[in-house]
């Protein structure tokens, strides 16, 4: 038990890091290659690597869509096209700034998850919930307007990039919540063939943007320049990000995963700071805001989980009495 406690840890930790790690190097790749090709050449690849490892482990029979090919085609389109495309079309649009801004939305993913459920399923959170969404927002909000409210209102060429960003962002909540319909499948069967059906939409979205002439296509130089980027993409915040947060979750649980989230922003920040990038006293409050938010509602779930499951047992024990 204890082993499968740490192994979940170290996967959750390794993926999320990873997640951190990614907007700085992709930032530097984006000054080579553009930033939908540079998606496609890495989801591209995970989805070779993955139907692989799917084959491998499950053979032919896993690749059946079992009549949900609509709804797979969806929620991979939602992870692999509209998140992957647009986080880092943002992130490009917003130059040195969307590094730190397209990490923070990315930890904002547990609040905005919170906020879907209750528009949806009509499923109001606990007050001091929402106290910690409001905190979390507020701390994104000065990361991204360095706390300059009116310039970043006013200026469109950074208020549309970061709308990309959070639509990107809450394609990947949607993406995360659909994994529930696929309950009898396995993570890897539901991260390869979604990732197959999204990957497939951004190929085609690309080409034909660049048939029109809005995206160019990359140079062979350009492509060996951006290999070692790519390399480091498609392996960590790839397969591995991918894969091992599924199953860390399953380990741990989704409630202590989501802590790891936390190391998102931190590893954006340290490293934006090793790489000379201007980190802000707004970044860093705006940081801690989030992560105090974040922690603070995992405690409070925890309470309400320990509050139940005592009240639950109580009342065994008294009908047991009876």
């Amino acid at each position: 038990m204890k082993n499968n406690v740490f192994l979940g840890a170290v996967l959750c930790l390794v993926a999320a890091v990873s997640w951190g790690a990614m907007f700085p190097v992709a930032h530097d790749a984006f000054k080579h290659i553009d930033p939908f090709y540079f998606t496609v050449f890495r989801y591209g690849s995970v989805t070779v690597i993955l139907a692989t490892i799917l084959l491998w482990k499950e053979g032919k029979q896993a690749f059946r869509f079992e009549g949900r090919g609509v709804h797979l085609w969806f929620f991979g389109t939602m992870a692999f096209t509209v998140y992957n495309l647009f986080i880092f079309w943002g992130e490009d649009i917003l130059g040195e700034s969307g590094i730190m801004i397209a990490s923070i939305m990315e930890s904002l993913m547990p609040m905005i998850s919170i906020i879907i459920v209750w528009m949806i399923f009509k499923d109001r959170p606990h007050l001091f919930t929402l106290l910690c969404v409001l905190v979390s927002f507020v701390g994104a909000i000065l990361v991204i307007t360095k706390g300059d409210f009116k310039t970043f209102l006013s200026a469109t060429d950074q208020f549309i990039p970061t709308m990309l960003i959070l639509i990107a962002v809450i394609g990947w909540v949607i993406y995360t919540m659909g994994g529930s319909e696929f309950n009898g499948w396995s993570a890897l069967r539901y991260s390869t063939l979604s990732c197959l059906l999204g990957t497939t939409t951004a190929i085609v979205l690309t080409i034909a943007l660049s048939l029109f002439g809005y995206v160019p296509v990359p140079s062979t130089e350009a492509i060996i320049t951006v290999s070692p980027h790519l390399l480091f993409m498609i392996i960590f915040p790839g397969v591995i990000a991918l894969l091992g947060w599924n199953i860390g979750v399953s380990l741990l649980s989704p409630l202590n995963a989501l802590l790891f989230i936390n190391f998102v922003p931190v590893t954006t920040l340290t490293i934006s700071i090793f790489q000379g990038n201007k980190v802000t006293i707004f970044d860093l409050v705006g940081t801690a805001l989030i992560i105090i938010a974040l922690v603070s509602n995992n405690l409070l779930v925890r309470m309400l989980q320990k509050k139940d499951a005592t009240q639950h047992l109580q009342s065994n024990l008294r009908e047991r009495t009876l």
